[in-house]
C-alpha cells in the first residue's frame, strides 16, 4: 500500500503581501523604535503631541518642539546625502589658492614651520630678509576663498621685540596681495 501525500498549493503573492503588510504593521515598520500597532513610541508620542511630552517631562513647549523637529531632521538623512553637496559650512574652509601661492613665495625667505590648508594657517620660523639686519617670524591666516584683502591676516614679529609696526604688517600684507593678483591674471592668461 503506496501513502499518498497530500498536494500542497504555492501561496499566491497576494497572500504573502498581505501576510508581509500585517507584520510590518505589528512591529512598527522598518527603522522604527519598535512597538507598532500595539505599543506606539515614545518618539511617535512626542512628534504627534510635543506639549503633552513637555509636561510629561518637565521641559517647555519650546524645548520639546526643537527636539521633535531635531528627531525628524535626523530620521530624514539617507545614504544619498553623502552624495550631496550640503556641507556644513562649520566644517568646510576654503582658502583663495592665489593668495596661498602668494603668502609662500612672499616670505619665501622664512622656513616653514607648519601648513595647513583645510584651515588656512601658514606659521614659519624666524628668519631674515634679504639685505636686512633683523629676524623675523610671521603666522599667515587664509580665511575666505575671495582675491580680497579682508581674507588674508598676518602676524609678524621680530626676534626678541615682539609685534612689528603697523606700517610693516601692511606692507607685507600688500605685497602678498598684490603677487595674488599678478598670479590670478598670469592664469587668467592661460
Amino acid at each position: 500500500m503506496r501513502l499518498m501525500r497530500p498536494k500542497m498549493r504555492l501561496a499566491t503573492p497576494a497572500l504573502l503581501l498581505a501576510c508581509a503588510g500585517l507584520l510590518a504593521a505589528c512591529s512598527g515598520g522598518i527603522g522604527s523604535s519598535g512597538g507598532g500597532l500595539f505599543a506606539p513610541s515614545a518618539a511617535a508620542d512626542a512628534a504627534a503631541d510635543p506639549q503633552a511630552a513637555a509636561v510629561a517631562d518637565g521641559q517647555s513647549y519650546l524645548d520639546a518642539q526643537n527636539a521633535a523637529q531635531g528627531a525628524a531632521q535626523a530620521r530624514r538623512s539617507t545614504i544619498w546625502d553623502l552624495f550631496s553637496n550640503a556641507n556644513d559650512p562649520n566644517t568646510t574652509v576654503e582658502v583663495n589658492k592665489y593668495i596661498w601661492r602668494a603668502s609662500l613665495e612672499v616670505l619665501d625667505f622664512l622656513p616653514i614651520e607648519s601648513v595647513d590648508p583645510f584651515t588656512g594657517v601658514i606659521v614659519t620660523g624666524y628668519g631674515t630678509p634679504p639685505g636686512g639686519g633683523r629676524a623675523y617670524r610671521a603666522t599667515i591666516y587664509i580665511q575666505d576663498p575671495a582675491l580680497d584683502a579682508r581674507s588674508l591676516h598676518v602676524a609678524l614679529q621680530i626676534r626678541g621685540g615682539g609685534p612689528v609696526s603697523a606700517e610693516t604688517q601692511r606692507a607685507i600684507e600688500d605685497a602678498i596681495l598684490n603677487r595674488a593678483r599678478q598670479l590670478r591674471i598670469a592664469d587668467a592668461g592661460l
